[in-house]
């Protein structure tokens, strides 16, 4: 079993983590808005953090998660990289950060859980993981309105059936997304992933699509140009691999 994966400038390591190494958390880092403080919310094995910190030279970066596995990981990925001096890692949830750090951010950054609570399932790691009773939405919404800056940007990435359910959150806490980026595997598929950007003041909408896949005549699947411009710091190569997200 693949216990990492090897990026240009650092390495990770998730056999302890109940979510893996995979494209939405490459997205996510790749994707996000930056700033000189940023916070990364349930960080898992610490990989967007290590993104941030690779793409933001002058960032500091706080990452928190509520499972203590993913924290000793997250910090271990984050010890053994060049970034280590900026980025701290905390075992906390969100709620509790809140409550007991008077602190500002430039940027929040998450990949938070996002099914319903009535498909739990029995693996408590993975499912705080992956499930919103770990994080609801609300909370994600309202805490992140109280500890980003006046200008600051919350940046996710969801399902998009998960859209409407942000939307209804953001409309409550005075909350408005600013951009939308739909994401699809393939040009002939609908987007099945889109990263938000939240801010606390209206501003006008945008909204792109975005492929991550291209087929050539001989019907082999590569990286877009789009994804390939995203990620060329990152991957080690330019082409597809079993090793890689």
């Amino acid at each position: 079993m693949n216990s990492g994966f090897q990026f240009q400038q650092f390495y990770v390591r998730h056999d302890r983590c109940a979510m893996k190494v995979g494209t939405d958390g490459v997205l996510l880092g790749a994707l996000a808005i930056g700033g000189r403080n940023i916070l990364d919310i349930g960080t898992g094995t610490g990989l967007c953090a290590l993104m941030m910190a690779q793409r933001f030279p002058d960032a500091c970066i706080t990452a928190i998660d509520i499972d203590n596995d993913a924290c000793e990981q997250a910090t271990e990925n984050i010890a053994d990289s060049p970034f280590w001096e900026r980025i701290m890692v905390l075992h906390t949830s969100l709620k509790d950060y809140a409550s007991n750090f008077d602190s500002h951010y430039d940027s929040i950054i998450s990949n938070p859980p996002f099914f319903e609570e009535n498909l739990n399932c029995p693996d408590k790691a993975r499912n705080d993981a992956r499930h919103t009773s770990s994080l609801p939405f609300f909370e994600l919404i309202s805490c992140s309105k109280q500890l980003l800056t006046d200008d600051g940007t919350l940046t996710l990435i969801l399902p998009t059936t998960a859209l409407s359910r942000i939307e209804s959150e953001c409309a409550y806490a005075n909350m408005f997304i600013v951009k939308k980026i739909y994401i699809r595997t393939t040009e002939k598929k609908v987007p099945k992933r889109v990263v938000l950007y939240i801010r606390r003041h209206p501003e006008p909408i945008e909204s792109e699509t975005q492929t991550l896949m291209v087929q050539d005549l001989a019907v082999t699947c590569q990286r877009s140009p789009w994804y390939e411009y995203l990620t060329k710091s990152f991957y080690l190569s330019h082409t597809p691999s079993d090793k890689q997200p």
